[in-house]
């Protein structure tokens, strides 16, 4: 599929925007499961992915095949979703205190064993915004709390906290689940 992709890109970029829906086809799915981990729940997901669309589709002229393409295009729908809870919510950072927890649920495969990623997806959902994009652009996106202060305009402490209270909060959860 990445020589059919680079094929579509490539024609895409000469001029045949009808590829575009092969290119949407190609990537919409993995995209979506991006989508999913910021969303609260699917129809947020759907509006998310397709303002992510939109953005791909006014953009794609500017992607010079340096890197993946899917890394370039998950890049902007993991911007859209920070967009989108940047307008929908008002952002309430509590800082508690600025310790990690020790919880991590990379590692923890006996609790995970028990979950499906559905549910496991699911419990994400479940946290707030501000703890859901907070863990979403650690654990997932590999970025630093620097990084992460940066992008969603919070202070360095304010995201370790959102970090610790929502592996917390994750942690309580998963507990309750496999009990």
């Amino acid at each position: 599929m990445p020589d059919k992709l680079s094929s579509y890109i490539e024609q895409f970029q000469e001029g045949n925007h009808l590829i575009f829906e092969k290119i949407y086809q190609a990537i919409s799915p993995k995209m979506f499961g991006v989508c999913l981990r910021y969303a609260a729940d699917k129809d947020e997901a759907k509006d998310i992915l397709q303002e992510s669309f939109i953005k791909i589709y006014h953009q794609l002229k500017t992607f010079r095949h340096e890197g993946s393409f899917e890394g370039w295009a998950k890049r902007i729908v993991v911007n859209t979703a920070l967009e989108y809870y940047r307008s929908k919510t008002k952002w309430k950072h509590v800082t508690i205190n600025n310790h990690e927890e020790t919880f991590d649920l990379e590692s923890d495969d006996d609790i995970l064993g028990y979950l499906s990623s559905q549910e496991i997806l699911q419990l994400i959902q479940e946290l707030p915004p501000s703890y859901r994009l907070v863990f979403n652009l650690y654990v997932f996106e590999g970025l630093k709390h620097r990084e992460i202060a940066e992008q969603l305009g919070i202070g360095e402490g304010t995201s370790k906290s959102n970090l610790a209270d929502a592996r917390r909060i994750l942690q309580k959860k998963l507990l309750g689940v496999t009990k």
